[in-house]
């Protein structure tokens, strides 16, 4: 068989393969169940390491927590390759969630990046080994400089460690390749142990689902936190009338450009929201042969007391109250009971990924 040939079968063989998966993924080609193995195998390896690690966990974790919060200055995390990568992660993560931080690369620092480090100033040093040559040549560095040094490496003997004013260990790990040398398991530890400090810190920090958001504005994650203010309709778009008015001169009397909302928020003398009624509320009486209605108070006939969020109130929470109640419309009233707004579901559920807003 000639080459060109073997090429066309094994292209042949690998969209057979592809199409038996598609159809039925429960089904493994033979050719590909070692390969499963090993993928089950180092993902098995690295899970057995993060639980080794937190039955390990001790006091010296809440003191980690401690030095954070009582840090005056800023979080600074340095480690040198694969390390570095998880520290530039795991800066982003104490960034998100209260704790600002910033990457420090170790050989970078020693061509003039040293001087971001400042008296007061926090270093997280991360090295598996704890013999990393960039990061140990800091050591002497940070020792005169004022800051404090805490070190998240395989164990407190190393050179990182004894230089420390605290160390976390992660132990003597295995790494999870075959032939047991690309960092894995090591960088899967220090990543969780790294998480749970600024996840910790964060909550002994009181930081707040409000202030998560105002740091993820962007994206789909952004779009979930927005506070109901950024996604109601205003006043200006709502339909809101007297409590006293006949349902006829409601409807009769107010009118909006674009989309109508489907509820009108109905008000007392001082504009208090009193009651709501909606268009399916004016189909029912219509249904109900109760066309005399109509020209009543709206106030016999609305709903008193509806449902109400506020304008700080995060999207997720009126989604989920929307749905617990079966409810389309969610007035948004102000500190006095003003209407201010109004959360209208088919405005938002465009807003929301796929499997939320289902």
């Amino acid at each position: 068989m000639t080459a060109a040939a073997r090429d066309v079968r094994s292209s042949d063989v690998g969209r057979s393969n592809a199409a038996a998966t598609e159809e039925c993924p429960g089904i493994v080609p033979a050719g590909h169940v070692e390969q499963l193995r090993q993928a089950r195998h180092i993902l098995k390896t690295e899970a057995a390491a993060i639980d080794s690690l937190a039955g390990q966990l001790d006091a010296r974790f809440c003191l980690a927590v401690d030095l954070i919060l009582a840090c005056r200055g800023r979080l600074i995390v340095t480690g040198m390759g694969k390390a570095g990568h998880i520290g530039s992660k795991l800066a982003a993560t104490f960034s998100s969630t209260g704790t600002p931080a910033h990457v420090l690369h170790p050989a970078e620092a020693v061509h003039g990046d040293l001087g971001a480090v400042q008296p007061g100033d926090l270093v997280l040093g991360l090295s598996n080994s704890g013999e990393t040559e960039e990061v140990t040549r800091l050591l002497p560095i940070l020792r005169g400089s004022g800051a404090t040094l805490l070190a998240i490496t395989a164990t407190a003997s190393s050179t990182l460690g004894q230089a420390a004013a605290l160390t976390l260990e992660i132990g003597r790990l295995q790494e999870a390749d075959a032939n047991g040398l690309a960092p894995s398991t090591t960088t899967t530890a220090m990543l969780a142990l790294g998480d749970a400090l600024a996840l910790v810190t964060s909550r002994c920090r009181g930081f707040t689902p409000q202030q998560f958001a105002t740091f993820h504005p962007g994206g789909s994650l952004g779009r979930q936190l927005s506070a109901v203010a950024d996604v109601m309709r205003p006043r200006d778009r709502l339909r809101i009338a007297p409590q006293t008015a006949t349902v006829r001169e409601v409807f009769a009397s107010i009118a909006l450009p674009g989309r109508r909302t489907g509820a009108v928020l109905l008000v007392d003398e001082a504009g208090v929201l009193a009651g709501l009624f909606t268009d399916s509320d004016l189909a029912r009486l219509l249904e109900a042969h109760e066309e005399s209605r109509l020209d009543g108070p709206i106030a016999e006939v609305m709903t008193r007391d509806p449902l109400v969020t506020q304008p700080e109130a995060l999207l997720p929470d009126v989604v989920a109250t929307l749905s617990d109640r079966k409810v389309s419309e969610l007035p948004v009233v102000d500190a006095a009971g003003r209407p201010v707004g109004l959360v209208d579901i088919t405005d938002i559920i465009g807003m929301l990924p796929r499997e939320q807003a289902a």
